[in-house]
Parts: C-alpha cells; structure tokens; sequence
C-alpha cells in the first residue's frame, strides 16, 4: 500500500492515477517537474567530451579539430580548392564548430552560460524547445559568421548558442514581467566584450541572441493550443532562412 493525503492506495491505483492525471505545465509549455536539467547537463558533457578529445589530438591540426573546423592556414570560410570549408560543402562546420573549443577559459565561460540559461529555459520550456534554440542558434551564429566575417577567419565555440539562450531567456522573463535589470546590465557589458576584445567573433554573439529573441518571442506568445506548431514553425523558418543565406554567401564567395 502507499501513503496518500487521505489514507492508503494500492500500488495499481496510484498508477491508474497518474495514467489519468495531466502533467502540471508552466506558462511556456514546460512540465513541472522534480527532475535535473538533463538536456542541458548532456550539452555541457558533449561540449566537454569534445573539448577533452580535441585537446588530446593535437587541437586545431588534430583529427578531431580538422574534422569540426577548417584549419586556420587554410581559411575556415574561404573557398579554397583541395580544402575543406563551408564554401565547398563542408556545411556540417556550421554546427560542428559551436561544439569545439581549445581555451580551458573559453569553454569555462561559455559552460557556465550555458548551465545559467539552460536550466532556466529547460525547465521553462521543455526539453525539445530548449534543445531546438540552443542548435538553431547556434548554427545562426555561424551563419553571421559566414556572412559577415572576413572569409579567411576561423571561428569556434558555443557562444552564438549561449548568446541565443541569453536572448530567449530575455523575452521569457519581459513576457512574465519580471525585473530584467540584471539581464541589461549583463547584455551591455557581453556586448561591449564582444565588439572590443579582439578575436571575438561578435558576428556570432549577435547572430544568436537576434535568433533567440525571435524563437522565444514565438514560444512565450503563441496561443497554447497553436504552441506546438508555432514552435516547430518558427524553428523551420529560422534555419530555411540560414540555409538561403549560406547558399547566397557561397554563390558570392565562388563568384
């Protein structure tokens, strides 16, 4: 028998119960739970994993490094003949490289942002949501890259998905009308970083928090009974949109 507020229940009954009963959601969809962030805590490990490989293979001219991002001699972006890049194919470097760092700093910072933001959005909006804004902006920022930076640049890390976690949480808490102070101060000062601290791909930095903002505007005011599909529609469209740039960015650089 198991305790319950008004006496004992069979082991069958609590189960035909819980069958029964809806789980409890949050405004944005999310399932109120006791559960760890486990989406999150994955994505650090992978970034992690990663990290440690790349480290342990001879870095950016490793197996792993030259498998994720183009090698800095050879122009992460340029259209090079015999080399791999974005402009001749290599298209997976658009993800792959928002997993890799070198720096024990630069992931430190960006693993600290993600644990920050990702448990928030985790919990906020559900598993699939939050994993859905942390790809989709990522791979955004490595298009800003791709179309802004110099075509010779090399460019890495989660920043451009933190970034679009920083913007999705953002719009979340204005939706609920919660103090953001914090959230401006912290956004300035990132942002100053960004465009004055050189080798930072600020391109990325921006690309993702204007994609987050747009995803999480469209998760946090969609219609409860449009959510699911406004949510995979505004995913859709954002990455449709990357693609047509990065095939208009490849036609440019080709030409």
């Amino acid at each position: 028998m198991r305790q319950a507020s008004v006496g004992f229940q069979c082991p069958e009954c609590v189960r035909e119960g819980k069958a029964s009963s809806r789980p409890a959601r949050t405004a944005f969809g999310g399932r109120l739970t006791y559960e760890r962030a486990a989406a999150t805590i994955a994505l650090i490990a992978i970034n992690i994993v990663v990290f440690v490989l790349a480290r342990a293979t001879g870095g950016l001219t490793g197996s792993v490094g030259r498998a994720m991002v183009e090698l800095p001699d050879s122009a992460f972006y340029a259209p090079r003949l015999g080399l791999h890049g974005i402009a001749q194919g290599a298209y997976w470097e658009l993800i792959s490289s928002t997993f890799l760092h070198f720096e024990f700093l630069h992931i430190a910072l960006n693993m600290l942002g993600l644990w920050i933001f990702g448990g928030f959005l985790e919990s906020q909006l559900g598993r699939w949501r939050f994993v859905g804004v942390y790809l989709v902006t990522g791979f955004i920022g490595s298009v800003g890259v791709y179309l802004v930076a110099d075509p010779a640049s090399v460019s890495y890390g989660a920043s451009g998905s933190v970034f679009g976690l920083f913007g999705a949480a953002f719009v979340l808490i204005l939706r609920r009308r919660g103090d953001i102070t914090y959230l401006v101060v912290l956004l300035v000062l990132n942002l100053v970083v960004s465009f004055t601290v050189p080798n930072i791909a600020w391109q990325a930095h921006v690309g993702g928090l204007l994609s987050g903002a747009l995803i999480g505007a469209v998760y946090s005011y969609a219609p409860r009974q449009q959510r699911t599909a406004a949510s995979v529609g505004i995913l859709v469209a954002v990455v449709f949109v990357g693609i047509v740039v990065t095939a208009l960015r490849t036609a440019a650089l080709a030409s």
